[in-house]
């Protein structure tokens, strides 16, 4: 499977399976880390849609994991705060590395915008993955969405 893998910048196009990939993973893919109501009021907090997805193309300068010409796994970049805004990945590709190579191509980038340290706030799902990784953890957190308390962990690495 990762042999069909293009990893390249986010466009438009990609949109709609930004939207779906975002819903699947949380729904699907965090099934095991939170309830159905944190989910439910996680993906809650952005549209379903292409549209907002491509809006925030504009904000986040985003790279793709692509399959087949589908995006199946993103993340969203935050160069001026040093931020990783989003890691998704479609769940039954998870594990496949597909997330770690993202977040390879994303720490290259970030290099090259002269960011010095990369912080996340990480699910659940992703944090003990991203400490085997050399990331930092540097505290719990939590986010509130729609009246459901979703827990989630400060990490930073340096580049």
């Amino acid at each position: 499977m990762t042999e069909r893998i293009v990893y390249r910048g986010a466009t438009p196009r990609d949109a709609a399976d930004q939207a779906e990939v975002f819903h699947h993973a949380v729904m699907q893919g965090a099934a095991g880390y939170y309830t159905l109501a944190q989910r439910e009021a996680w993906v809650m907090a952005l549209p379903r849609d292409a549209e907002a997805w491509a809006a925030r193309q504009v904000l986040y300068p985003t790279l793709v994991a692509v399959c087949d010409g589908r995006c199946v796994g993103f993340c969203e970049l935050d160069p001026g705060a040093g931020r990783i805004e989003t890691l998704y990945v479609w769940p039954s590709l998870v594990g496949r590395g597909l997330g770690s190579r993202l977040l390879e191509l994303a720490e290259d980038e970030m290099h090259q915008r002269g960011v010095t340290c990369m912080r996340i706030e990480a699910s659940l799902v992703l944090a003990d993955a991203l400490v085997r990784r050399d990331w930092r953890h540097e505290g719990e957190d939590w986010v509130d969405r729609a009246g459901e308390r979703i827990p989630r962990v400060r990490l930073s690495k340096a580049l």
